[in-house]
């Protein structure tokens, strides 16, 4: 397997985005101070702009939505694909305010967390860019004790910093930049404290070619997925525990918890299977979640196809406002 094949997955990154801090603080101001209700109505015509005048984001959005619904999907699809994108992002101005009171929020799986902060060892979190990674943040309104730590790359960990600061300059989060030598000896550290690290693994910013990914079927095609975050519990002995949160429509949002993986007593001379294993399980609960909501998909550029390269176009607004929060 050539760097080049997957090049699509390292590459989706180098696009520009349109938007700023600058937009950002306005929308933030703007929705906390009309409301989610009145902030909804004007997402939608925000997307309604994006939809008619971002041709590379609807069609690729158009080829997922055509390859999950069996037909060839239509713009009130693709619309409801990228109003459920942007709602998502909408929604964390108000989970960073925490103002959860505005959600219906279901937790599934909560015991997962619940075992990992009793053995005090921490867990890796691994989600993917599909729902919402910031409703996760209200399972801590039960879990005083819950910390999580991000694990990104130092560009967007940039990103991020500001992108929060503007959104709430109250919220403090943890964040590990990856790509330095320290960061192993950081996220351990989290660890020993019993926090918990968290990061996305359905894409990767470097070409490392056929070390980097492992390729499997999903959703009908093949697909490379990283295999450095199983590689990292498995050096660090943690358990994994899979994780999205899923929006429903409305104000609701099902987070869910599973099982992944457990490296902790992994004998190194059975760490590679067991590496290869967590990222087919993992693989296949994404593939699972995708089927059951599949406009929580958030991966605006051909995930699929062998050498493509990502739209010149970036996703809807939202996505550069939030600064590519938690991408890994």
């Amino acid at each position: 397997m050539s760097t080049r094949k997957h090049a699509s997955h390292s590459s989706w990154a180098e696009r520009q985005e349109r938007g700023n801090l600058t937009l950002l603080r306005l929308m933030t101001r703007l929705s906390l101070w009309l409301g989610r209700p009145v902030g909804r109505v004007l997402l939608r015509a925000i997307v309604l702009y994006f939809l008619l005048f971002a041709p590379a984001t609807r069609r690729v959005s158009a080829a997922y939505l055509t390859r999950m619904l069996g037909r060839p999907a239509r713009w009130r699809d693709v619309y409801r694909h990228l109003l459920v994108f942007a709602t998502t992002i909408h929604d964390r101005v108000y989970l960073l305010n925490e103002r959860f009171d505005l959600f219906d929020l279901r937790v599934h799986g909560g015991e997962f967390v619940d075992a990992a902060l009793a053995a005090g060892r921490g867990a890796l979190l691994v989600g993917a860019h599909f729902g919402s990674f910031e409703v996760l943040r209200a399972i801590g309104r039960t879990r005083p004790g819950l910390r999580v730590a991000v694990m990104m790359y130092e560009e967007n960990a940039r990103n991020v910093s500001a992108a929060l600061a503007t959104v709430n300059p109250a919220v403090k989060h943890d964040v590990i930049s990856l790509g330095r030598p320290e960061a192993m000896l950081e996220a351990l550290g989290y660890l020993d404290e019993g926090a918990m690290i968290g990061m996305l693994a359905d894409r990767t910013l470097r070409q490392e070619g056929e070390r980097a990914l492992m390729s499997l079927e999903f959703l009908g095609g093949r697909a490379g997925f990283p295999v450095d975050p199983m590689r990292m519990a498995a050096m660090l002995r943690r358990p994994v525990i899979f994780m999205t949160g899923i929006y429903r429509g409305g104000n609701r949002y099902d987070l869910h918890f599973e099982a992944l993986a457990d490296f902790s007593d992994t004998p190194r001379g059975e760490r590679a299977a067991q590496v290869r294993a967590a990222v087919q399980r993992y693989v296949a609960l994404l593939e699972q979640h995708c089927r059951s909501a599949p406009e929580n998909w958030f991966n605006f550029f051909d995930f699929w196809r062998e050498g493509a390269e990502p739209a010149d176009e970036p996703a809807p607004p939202a996505d550069a406002s939030s600064a590519r929060i938690f991408d890994t």
